[in-house]
């Protein structure tokens, strides 16, 4: 497909509405269109692309395998293009009252973003520009306010305040842990999903069975490359992953994913807030890291039975 017969793009927005979200209506409300528009945008993209991106025969649609591959190239797309904004607007710097944050994507996603409408509540002469990475560590970069990792909190490039405690657990789809239980499969025959990140820090599946004490899993399973293609994997039921608490907590909230009656692993690593001494007197920085740091041992596990 030439560039010039792209899809407009605002149906790949559309389109990504919808899978964050988790629903037509939700990507609706979000978007402030009518359910029917974003249905039909939806269809729109599929005949652009040529190959239906929904099957339609499951409650809720899932992916096909086009959606899949469209959902980590606009996943990835997107995020490029957010971030590239965000260092447009760390150049600009037109405006004292905007801060820009650096964390992973996954992070972004599923811990800041959808905390961000309550700041704004009380905080709204305050623009916020979120810079993400696929993974690791965000560096300190020029334009970059304020900095969320997930570590040791050893870092020498700025003040360093503690914002929660992370735990693991193993979560997946609600009727996927029906057919694990009717089935009593056991851990080690689980369908597993990996991410495949580089990172000492991150866990894998081998990892959370030694650390807490049980078989290793037999086969490899689906991998992913980042952490919301495979948490987009588990909300289509397509296995097991490793729950990160800060990532899956609203998620499991909703009902949308589900804790297994595994061990939960609580890692040394944490989630700091790292502030720049340049940026650290400039009052939005302090008003969004004062607001950050509100979360600080306030973030507590989801206990499901």
């Amino acid at each position: 497909m030439s560039a010039q017969r792209l899809p407009p793009l605002r149906l790949f927005a559309v389109f990504e509405a919808v899978l964050r979200s988790g629903s037509p209506q939700r990507a609706a409300a979000e978007l402030n269109v009518s359910q029917p528009a974003i249905s039909q945008a939806i269809k729109s993209l599929e005949t652009h692309i040529g190959a239906p991106l929904l099957d339609r025969s499951t409650r809720p649609p899932t992916l096909t395998e086009a959606g899949r591959i469209l959902q980590r190239a606009v996943t990835e797309g997107l995020g490029r293009i957010t971030e590239a904004i965000a260092q447009i607007h760390a150049m600009q710097r037109v405006s004292p009252g905007s801060v820009t944050v650096a964390c992973s994507v996954g992070t972004a996603t599923y811990w800041l973003m959808p905390r961000l409408t309550e700041f704004y509540g009380a905080h709204g002469d305050v623009s916020v520009n979120v810079m993400t990475t696929a993974q690791g560590t965000p560096p300190i970069t020029p334009g970059i306010d304020l900095a969320i990792r997930y570590g040791l909190g050893n870092w020498t490039d700025g003040r360093v305040l503690t914002l929660f405690a992370e735990s693991v657990v193993p979560v997946c789809h609600p009727s996927l842990r029906q057919r694990v239980q009717e089935a009593g499969q056991g851990f080690d025959s689980l369908p597993l999903l990996h991410v495949n990140s580089g990172e000492d820090s991150w866990l894998s599946w081998r990892d959370y069975a030694r650390a807490v004490g049980l078989p290793e899993p037999r086969g490899t399973g689906r991998s992913f490359t980042n952490y919301v293609q495979a948490t987009q994997a588990a909300l289509d039921g397509h296995g097991v992953m490793l729950g990160w608490e800060s990532n899956t907590s609203d998620l499991i909230r909703r009902g949308r994913l589900v804790v297994l009656p595994f061990p939960r692993l609580q890692p040394k690593e944490a989630f700091y807030l790292v502030i720049p001494p340049h940026r650290a007197d400039q009052p939005a920085v302090r008003t969004l890291a004062d607001w950050l740091s509100g979360f600080a041992g306030s973030e507590r596990p989801v206990v499901q039975g």
